[in-house]
């Protein structure tokens, strides 16, 4: 049986999770039931699960389609996720403008990430003239609402002084705080800052937590990095980064945790 959804029905993330988790499948067909029968909420939420492909066939074309459906209803998320669609080339051809249009309009509605994903697009200069200022000022903007990734960018300009004064106690506050909310960039900040104070059982424990939610990219970044720590406890920690890249990426993730056990004659 499917689970219904309404037209008026108001769909849950917390909940939708729960029913991915429990039987993705089914939780699929409810949401394109909907989704055809016009719930802006469920084009977002269909529009996601294509491009994971969660509980359905992955197919980013279609979930750009979806995401450009409940994006003309007035849905700010959709919006943000047409965005990234452009932004990333997924489901069709990169457009830069395009994307950075998709997210002022999701930010006029409030949007965190959509702040997030725009101040990304000004730091860099990609498809809008590079705006280091206006990007703090979204960043801080989107920590200030609650947003762990933005709350750790928002740290990292404090404390490296970019577009503001330096300041690094201000810097630190906001990585515990994106490290709190569970942002695994955070966390290995807030390691960082804890580290540099001498707090080294403390900063191993997040490094932990770090390399548990860390994605693939994170975590090639960080294996040499904790490599080349000071502190020798923190660098025994570079073999877990390595052996958890080389468990989710390719071979040549698999040659550095050979070369890397080589160095530490493992």
């Amino acid at each position: 049986m499917g689970i219904p959804l309404s037209r008026t029905e108001t769909l849950d993330g917390d909940e939708l999770g729960q029913r991915l988790a429990g039987d993705p499948r089914q939780a699929a067909r409810a949401i394109l039931a909907a989704a055809r029968e016009g719930v802006t909420a469920a084009q977002t939420l269909l529009g996601q699960i294509l491009l994971d492909g969660n509980g359905i066939e992955r197919d980013p074309a279609l979930a750009r389609t979806w995401f450009g459906i409940a994006a003309e209803a007035g849905d700010a998320m959709a919006r943000n996720m047409l965005g990234r669609c452009l932004e990333q080339g997924w489901g069709g051809p990169e457009d830069l403008e395009g994307a950075a249009g998709q997210y002022r309009k999701a930010i006029g509605d409030g949007l965190d990430w959509a702040m997030y994903n725009y101040a990304g697009l000004l730091a860099s200069g990609r498809g809008v003239e590079r705006d280091a200022h206006g990007a703090f000022t979204l960043y801080l903007r989107a920590a200030e609402m609650g947003h762990a990734k933005s709350m750790n960018l928002a740290g990292r300009y404090y404390e490296e002084g970019i577009a503001v004064d330096p300041a690094p106690e201000i810097a630190f506050t906001w990585y515990r705080r994106s490290a709190e909310a569970g942002d695994f960039r955070g966390q290995f900040s807030h390691a960082a800052a804890l580290a540099s104070e001498g707090k080294v059982d403390e900063a191993i424990t997040w490094l932990q937590r770090a390399l548990l939610g860390g994605n693939l990219n994170f975590l090639r970044i960080s294996r040499a990095s904790l490599a080349e720590a000071p502190e020798a406890r923190i660098r025994t920690l570079a073999l877990a980064y390595h052996q958890r890249a080389a468990e989710l990426g390719d071979d040549s993730d698999r040659q550095a945790l050979l070369d890397y056990q080589a160095t530490l004659g493992v």
